[in-house]
């Protein structure tokens, strides 16, 4: 038996992409991560059971990521702070790059408050 066919507004997809895509861009323009958070918690309640998914998965990136780097900030003065950032620079790439790819098939994110990749 396959699962039904579930079908997203274009519209919220496109949204949820946009913030996928400011929050990479937000290692160019550091203000984009901020613009894709507020997008991310002012769509959330009007999306898709999908979409949704993906925006709680955006919001719980962004809220990690400024946790480890300001962690990483302050341990910089005693070198594993480096560490810590350039981790949790491949950590925000790769939930970002998963996340796109689930949102492009369709698929909603399963746990969003998950800290692993």
């Amino acid at each position: 038996m396959s699962d039904p066919v579930v079908t997203v507004d274009p519209g919220q997809k496109g949204n949820a992409n946009l913030v996928y895509i400011l929050y990479l861009c937000s290692f160019l323009i550091g203000v984009s991560a901020l613009v894709g958070v507020i997008m991310a918690y002012v769509g959330k309640d009007s999306a898709s059971p999908l979409v949704r998914s993906h925006y709680r998965n955006q919001i719980n990136i962004f809220w990690k990521m400024l946790l480890f780097m300001v962690v990483g900030a302050v341990l910089t003065l005693i070198i594993v702070g480096v560490l810590i950032i350039l981790a949790a620079i491949v950590w925000y790439v790769i939930r970002i790059v998963k996340g796109m790819q689930a949102l492009l098939a369709d698929q909603p994110i399963e746990d969003p408050a998950s800290w692993g990749i």
